[in-house]
């Protein structure tokens, strides 16, 4: 069963309810770590009402379901935080009232107030967080090997990797391993940007998205992913604890995804009600360890409602150490974004 059908099976268990019929309904776009009826059944549990979610991948796949969509159809919109700037210049995010939020316990460098405010108002907000970077079989290869994408990219390891499938993480943290910052990536970066993602492509077995990287590692068809991190391997840490991941000596990307509320609801209280729900403490605790996938929690207070077991897999103590050497998702305007996306169909077509 898929998380969308538990899902869909919670909202429909609520319906079932004396009185449901008159039960509110929210409608929310999201990543499939929300579809967890651990998380959702909580929520509308405590408000009587039915929580309607629909899974995208890719911020214009959430763009385009909203273009296809009459205003009100969409009440709470889940996006990439890098990609909030782009939903609030559409006009499709509402301002949030930031005295009903708890940021002041957030890890600061994830509040992202770059993306996620303009003029002063608050328009979405950081709700979970983690690391593009090297996931890996502790048995199978030398963990201090790990520790740099060049020692990696050796004869080695060839026929061992393989490659997760979106050109920003990827391209980032090969920007990183190589000095350069993801913040002032040009088109003059790009031939050695070309010269390592070629390095990977000749010696990878497979390049796919999360499910299938994540399947090739745990069946032992390959032993690194590039690009991985605790979003691949803490959910297999229970039943196979050699799948880990580290941070290589020159960094990693910081991938960020954030919660608001859309301008067309007709039901902004009720959506309001589910983005403080989603940020505060236990929200936090069930969002990190969601059945699709895990990520450290925004909220440093959802600490108190995660186990010790929980924590250890996420590196809870060891966030201060990875935020200072984890640089955000590259953010190339219009020109670079194209040039870059060319540039990694042009490596999976070699």
């Amino acid at each position: 069963m898929t998380p969308w059908s538990r899902a869909c099976l919670s909202a429909a268990a609520v319906a079932a309810l004396p009185g449901a019929a008159l039960a509110q309904e929210l409608n929310a776009l999201v990543w499939c770590d929300h579809a967890d009826p651990a998380l959702v059944e909580p929520f509308e549990q405590a408000h009587g009402v039915r929580v309607n979610l629909r899974e995208y991948e890719g911020s214009g796949a959430a763009l385009a379901t909203l273009e296809q969509s009459q205003p009100g159809d969409w009440d709470v919109l889940v996006i990439d935080a890098i990609d909030v700037p782009r939903v609030v210049e559409a006009g499709l995010m509402a301002e949030l009232p930031v005295d009903q939020l708890p940021t002041a316990d957030f890890f600061p460098q994830v509040l992202m107030e770059a993306s996620t405010t303009r003029d002063g108002k608050v328009y979405a907000v950081t709700e979970k967080f983690g690391y593009n970077t090297i996931s890996f079989n502790s048995a199978e290869v030398d963990a201090e090997d790990m520790q740099s994408l060049g020692t990696i990219l050796t004869d080695e390891y060839a026929g061992r990797i393989a490659i997760y499938d979106y050109y920003l993480p990827v391209m980032g943290l090969a920007a990183v391993s190589l000095g350069m910052q993801t913040a002032d990536l040009a088109a003059d970066d790009l031939p050695a940007l070309r010269e390592m993602l070629f390095a990977m492509k000749e010696r990878a077995a497979t390049v796919g998205e999360v499910v299938a990287s994540q399947t090739a590692l745990a069946t032992g068809e390959v032993d690194i992913v590039i690009g991985g991190g605790e979003f691949l391997t803490a959910v297999l840490a229970a039943e196979q604890p050699e799948m880990t991941w580290t941070i290589p000596d020159q960094g990693a990307v910081l991938w960020a995804q954030s919660i608001g509320v859309l301008e067309g609801s007709q039901n902004k209280d009720l959506a309001l009600e589910f983005v403080k729900y989603i940020v505060s403490p236990e929200g936090q605790a069930r969002l990190a360890t969601s059945s699709c996938y895990w990520g450290m929690p925004a909220n440093r207070m959802a600490g108190e409602h995660l186990t010790d077991e929980q924590k250890a897999v996420l590196r809870w103590d060891e966030q201060e150490q990875y935020l200072s050497r984890a640089q955000l998702y590259p953010a190339p305007d219009a020109d670079l974004d194209t040039q870059m996306q060319d540039l990694w169909l042009e490596m999976l077509q070699r």
